[in-house]
């Protein structure tokens, strides 16, 4: 009887256990799948982060603030257009342009000037000249260099106040002379490293003097020829003093570029169909130039004069804020018009291939 209690209660026990298993099991399978229920009906979406605009958020795209920008600019813009021809009507006269200066065809002194410039950069050429050769010592003909680049800018000036010409041929005559003051300046500081360089590594005992190049040139490094097929740029290593030519000069005074140096990066060809772009460019965003002083610009700075003669706070505030939005899209039409169209077009005829007049804003 013992023995038959005993296999019961151990029975019995077998029988516990294996309901208890069977029970955590169950329990586990209702804990997944409420976890699994949990994770597609209550995904969580609310995580710690600062707004946007903070500091600490790191967000640094702004795109859709500038196109909002962007068309608040083209509406207010579109308004004051649309007020200005309401108001004076259209304006524009292209003949009017080519009366002033037309009206008196034998009184340009302005072109004069800007011949005259030939008299600096010639100066300026035969001074190297004659500190190659010996003729003139270097601190006087560093201070020749100095006058003559002095006179450079005093000599416009003094004819424009003197003469007083139109503002439109007076500002090219100046930014003419400016032009060709950074040029010389150039020119004489790059002539200078190399002369120093050529002198320095000539032979004492009645040796021939080593070329010098300008550091940086294109090509091998023993200065020869390089020679690319296939209708590609050739070109011929120019080495000091043979830089010392007036063809060499006028070219680079010519050139889109401020910087001197002896051998200039050239295209093969000149692209017509290119050229011809660029000139249409030039022709039509010139016209839309002139076109946009006529009609918005002489209005407004018409108006403008009372408010300045009588002092009227206010308004000229007023008439200065008028004028800012028509300025602005001015220069940005002379900023394409002068650093793309023109220069591209000077760069082209002259073959100059270096384009990057300018970089990104």
């Amino acid at each position: 009887m013992a023995t038959t209690a005993e296999e019961r209660k151990l029975l019995h026990r077998r029988t516990k256990s294996t309901s208890s298993v069977e029970d955590r099991e169950k329990i586990k399978k209702q804990k997944e799948a409420e976890k699994d229920r949990r994770e597609f009906y209550e995904k969580p979406i609310h995580f710690p982060s600062e707004s946007l605009f903070s500091t600490g958020s790191g967000y640094n795209n702004y795109r859709g603030v500038l196109n909002l920008c962007i068309v608040l600019l083209v509406l207010t813009t579109s308004r004051v257009a649309l007020e200005n021809l309401i108001k004076y009507g259209i304006l524009i006269d292209p003949v009017s342009w080519v009366t002033i200066f037309v009206a008196d065809p034998y009184n340009w002194p302005c072109v004069i000037l800007i011949a005259c410039s030939n008299i600096f950069i010639l100066a300026s050429f035969q001074l190297e000249i004659w500190l190659l050769k010996g003729w003139v010592s270097e601190p006087v003909g560093r201070a020749m260099h100095v006058v003559n680049c002095a006179a450079i800018l005093v000599f416009p000036a003094t004819v424009v106040l003197t003469v007083e010409p139109g503002p439109a041929g007076a500002s090219y005559a100046l930014f003419v002379y400016t032009c060709v003051f950074l040029k010389t300046v150039s020119y004489i500081a790059t002539n200078h490293w190399l002369r120093y360089q050529y002198k320095s590594s000539g032979q004492r005992k009645g040796g021939r003097r080593k070329p010098t190049k300008s550091v940086g040139d294109a090509g091998d490094a023993n200065g020869t020829a390089q020679n690319l097929a296939n209708g590609k740029l050739e070109t011929q290593l120019v080495t000091y003093p043979d830089n010392l030519a007036l063809k060499d000069l006028y070219y680079f005074m010519l050139f889109p570029t401020l910087c001197y140096e002896l051998n200039f990066p050239r295209t093969p060809r000149i692209r017509k169909r290119f050229l011809l772009k660029r000139l249409a460019e030039m022709f039509m965003l010139l016209q839309l130039m002139l076109g946009l002083i006529q009609q918005w610009i002489a209005p407004l700075l018409h108006n403008a004069i009372k408010p300045f003669v009588d002092m009227d706070l206010p308004m000229m505030v007023e008439r200065i804020m008028k004028l800012a939005i028509p300025n602005h899209f001015i220069w940005l039409i002379f900023f394409y018009w002068f650093f793309h169209s023109n220069l591209n077009v000077l760069a082209e005829i002259t073959q100059f291939a270096d384009r990057t007049f300018y970089r990104d804003w």
